[in-house]
């Protein structure tokens, strides 16, 4: 919770003081759905009449809230045109403001992680609102891919901030639970650990073996719980949905350096593309090119949906060539051009 704010309950005795009063009436939970990646806005808002004593402003606070207390996330305060906004939510969400007595949020970008109850808090002084909504989100887990992430620094090197950009610079964000287990289900193994949504740092895998976990236990989803979000540096496994443009191997008469393979794609009127874009049209879309390219991230990749000979032979993958130098002249590129 946030340890800046203290709020002073006045006891239920004091309800007809002419000092102030309290809400103290229970108020029906409002349960919202959203379309994952769509925006959605949490209702509150003050519903008592407005008195002389509105122009002293009032403090909004929303929370996230967990079974343990301890676990609660902070999501906005507000006061005055002062807002601030906190951890996943940071730059995501903002207050609706249509009116000088509404406190609703919009978050924007909705993802899986956000599903859940939420406090609002309304304190002006004269009467206090409590507001409890509870969130669902609507997503199909086989509408995107999960992949694990590190930059070009090397494994272990992302902070949960910086886990956060990691994928969002690959046009995907930090997967969630869910998203993470289904992926193993479907039968996917690694062994590095990375960030998931919910702060805590994880790795699935199906064939157990003694650098992962132990050979002597079963397939499973590897946790190390939450983790100090500023501290530990781990990898990151990201979430990238479906394409929304058109990925494609560029054709070239020569192997390019990585600025060339950037100004070839924008000369084709598009962009060179992101980690998460190889991986949905890999895993979605079923393609299939056995041309190592540079991506955006300076990475070389390729996807194989048909494993064969010289090209992932005992599995369908995107592979991972390295980081090069990137003014060496021995790749083409995957370029990405998004819908208009």
């Amino acid at each position: 919770m946030l340890s800046l704010l203290f709020i002073t309950i006045i006891p239920l005795t004091l309800v007809g003081s002419v000092f102030s009063q309290v809400t103290t009436s229970p108020v029906p939970i409002v349960k919202v759905m959203a379309d994952l990646g769509s925006n959605v806005t949490l209702p509150c808002k003050l519903y008592q009449q407005s008195s002389p004593f509105d122009n002293f402003g009032y403090r909004v606070i929303w929370t996230k809230l967990a079974e343990d207390e301890n676990y609660n996330e902070d999501v906005l305060l507000a006061m005055g045109e002062h807002q601030k906004t906190y951890g996943n939510f940071e730059g995501r969400v903002f207050l609706h403001e249509i009116d000088t007595e509404d406190a609703s949020i919009v978050i924007t970008n909705v993802s899986m992680d956000d599903m859940g109850k939420y406090r609002c808090e309304i304190i002006n002084g004269l009467f206090d609102t409590l507001q409890e909504i509870v969130l669902q989100v609507r997503g199909n887990l086989t509408d995107g891919v999960v992949f694990p992430y590190h930059p070009p620094l090397g494994r272990y090197n992302l902070n949960f901030n910086d886990a956060v950009q990691a994928c969002a610079d690959q046009d995907a964000l930090v997967a969630t639970y869910d998203q993470l287990e289904h992926a193993w289900k479907s039968g996917m193994d690694w062994c590095n650990a990375g960030w998931l949504s919910d702060g805590t740092v994880q790795y699935p895998i199906t064939q157990p073996r003694a650098p992962c976990g132990g050979s002597n236990n079963s397939p499973g989803i590897r946790n190390y719980g939450r983790r100090d979000k500023d501290k530990s540096r781990y990898d990151v496994f990201c979430y990238a949905s479906a394409l929304k443009g058109h990925f494609y191997w560029l054709v070239q008469p020569d192997r390019l350096t990585y600025d060339e393979a950037v100004q070839a794609c924008l000369d084709d009127d598009a962009e060179i593309a992101k980690v998460g874009h190889i991986y949905a049209a890999w895993k979605l879309e079923g393609y299939d090119r056995c041309d190592a390219g540079w991506l955006a991230d300076g990475s070389i990749r390729y996807p194989i949906s048909r494993p064969r000979k010289n090209c992932s032979p005992n599995e369908a993958a995107v592979r991972f060539v390295g980081f090069p130098d990137k003014t060496i002249k021995s790749y083409g590129v995957y370029c990405f051009k998004a819908k208009q």
